[in-house]
């Protein structure tokens, strides 16, 4: 089977023999939705290959090309009236540096307009001196209008792609300068008035965007006032992404081939790559790119696990983005990040805008986490909607960057290496100390600042920091196990092999409290422990120790129990 891992073309998908997950039903429904529909998803979840899709379902040029691109999908079968009816002008606002200034912004968003332009031209037989003409013209808005008096009389089906792409960056680096090109007055507004007008006067006839956050549309449709957003509408939920029934058929090759157990393959990409929901009620659907990009590099050879899990261009991209955690009261946002690792879950009220002239509060920082795929709405609240953590993937994202914070904010250096030694030495020697060390080191450092409040809660965080900078362990907090809740188990993940697997029960004891306090909690863990170690799921664990830490904010004690 050929993984479209990282391909868009909905054409080259197709007749090479790619895999595809039919989503053309969602075309339709489109369709039948409006003329003018945005729809947003997190990066790298399949937007793209979607929109392709459109264009190859809608555009005149490729009626003859309808049976071998659509025959066998839904709407091969279950033709709308407007297969193949419209000139398609394409659009897609990625790779916009922002790091220059507003002039080289506005530059290359022009630049992107132009050769939008002339390719459309050009594909459809129009006069070499139109495209001269839009070359002149000196601003976006300026280039639409005379494009749109051009096609007076015909009907155009407008796609854009990444819409906000460029928009995301230039927010966490500069909101003045955001404000400017988008807000009242600057030229991607203006741009977006051009569009208006078209539609009013028929030219446009339809219109479909894509992106990733609505920080935009409170800019945008002051001038597109029309447009309608479907991002969180329930029927909407599984239009981009794969539902569980779609990933199960996609890995059943790798099941068939490696003999694999399908429930415990499934379960694992669940962990690690699914956890989306988008309307409350809804099902939760996988990121499509990363479940393509584990198919694409299982090591068939080895019946192994990718390594690593995440592709790294995936990884750099998500890293990236949680530099938007700057925008706003940074402190704020440090909060509800520490919230979402201590609790798990935080509450906010979930913006379909944003407003910027009025400010950036903690629910619109939580809802742009919610737009961005960081947290995954869980349910309706009468407080607002309750967001959680998605996945594994994100959960990793998460602690690796609360330790930069962490560093950051307490002018602190925890050394990456010898926390990766400390991890090494605990799989493949069972040796808690090193990590106990670094522990107690990163602890140290805290308490002189009075960094966190230090609780129970906050140094199970830090430990769970030291933990995720490296990737020998697949890390489960708090399980589930028949209403018991192990503090931290450490699992072996393939394709790493480890001699030592790992249950840690973190107490914490009060510096007031004492040594009696101290061995209270001690007894108490010990305990704990033991009783662990007779449930079913915790006795099969080959290769386990079990652990009891003890912890005052300063130093560390443990003890071996298995």
């Amino acid at each position: 089977m050929k993984i479209p891992y990282g391909l868009s073309n909905f054409k080259q998908v197709i007749t090479d023999g790619y895999a595809y997950v039919d989503k053309t039903d969602y075309i339709a429904k489109l369709e039948d939705s409006g003329r003018h529909i945005i729809l947003l998803r997190p990066r790298r979840f399949g937007k793209s290959l979607l929109l392709s899709a459109m264009e190859y379902y809608y555009d005149t040029q490729h009626a003859a090309d309808f049976e071998t691109l659509f025959g066998n999908l839904y709407l091969g079968k279950h033709p709308t009236p407007l297969k193949n009816s419209y000139q398609v002008l394409f659009m897609e606002f990625s790779g916009i540096d922002t790091g220059e200034g507003e002039a080289r912004i506005h530059q290359r968003f022009n630049e992107k307009i132009t050769t939008s332009l002339q390719g459309f031209l050009r594909r459809y037989g129009y006069a070499e001196a139109l495209g001269a003409t839009i070359e002149l013209k000196t601003s976006p808005a300026a280039k639409m209008e005379y494009f749109f008096e051009v096609m007076s009389g015909q009907k155009i089906l407008l796609l854009i792609d990444e819409y906000d792409h460029f928009a995301n960056t230039l927010l966490a680096a500069d909101m003045s300068l955001f404000q400017r090109v988008v807000g009242k007055g600057g030229f991607v507004r203006s741009f977006y008035e051009t569009l208006k007008t078209a539609t009013q006067r028929g030219t446009l006839d339809r219109l479909y965007i894509t992106g990733v956050t609505p920080i935009m549309l409170d800019s945008m449709t002051s001038g597109f006032n029309i447009g309608e957003n479907l991002s969180l509408h329930e029927d909407f939920n599984e239009a981009i992404g794969f539902t569980k029934t779609e990933v199960a058929a996609l890995l059943q090759p790798l099941v068939e081939a490696c003999n694999l157990e399908p429930d415990a393959l499934l379960s694992d990409i669940t962990r690690w790559y699914n956890g989306y929901r988008f309307a409350p009620d809804a099902d939760t659907v996988y990121n499509a790119n990363m479940v393509l990009y584990f198919i694409k590099n299982f090591r068939l050879k080895h019946c192994a696990y990718p390594d690593p899990m995440l592709d790294e261009n995936i990884a750099s991209d998500y890293g990236k983005i949680l530099g938007m955690f700057s925008i706003g009261n940074r402190d704020t946002n440090f909060a509800v990040l520490d919230e979402l690792i201590t609790s798990g879950e935080v509450t906010a009220q979930q913006r379909r805008k944003f407003d910027f002239e009025k400010g950036f509060d903690r629910d619109d920082f939580i809802s742009l986490l919610g737009y961005m795929g960081f947290v995954s709405l869980q349910r309706k609240t009468l407080a607002g909607e309750a967001f959680s953590i998605p996945n594994y993937v994100i959960q990793e994202l998460y602690f690796q960057y609360f330790k930069v914070e962490l560093e950051r904010r307490n002018q602190m250096t925890i050394s990456n290496q010898a926390i990766a030694l400390a991890v090494q030495a605990l799989a493949l020697q069972d040796d808690m100390q090193p990590l106990i060390t670094e522990m107690e080191r990163a602890l140290q450092l805290l308490s002189n600042r009075d960094a966190m409040g230090m609780d129970e809660k906050h140094v199970k965080v830090l430990l769970l920091t030291l933990l995720y900078q490296t990737s020998v362990y697949f890390i489960q907090s708090e399980r589930e196990m028949n209403r018991k809740y192990p503090d931290i188990l450490l699992l072996e993940r393939s394709p790493i092999v480890v001699d030592h697997q790992h249950l840690i029960e973190l107490k914490y004891s009060k510096q007031s409290d004492g040594v009696t306090g101290w061995e209270a909690k001690r007894q108490a863990g010990i305990t704990q422990v033991q009783g662990y170690l007779q449930l079913p799921d915790i006795a099969v664990l080959p290769k386990l120790s079990a652990w009891l830490m003890i912890s005052d904010g300063v130093r560390v004690e443990v003890v071996k129990l298995k």
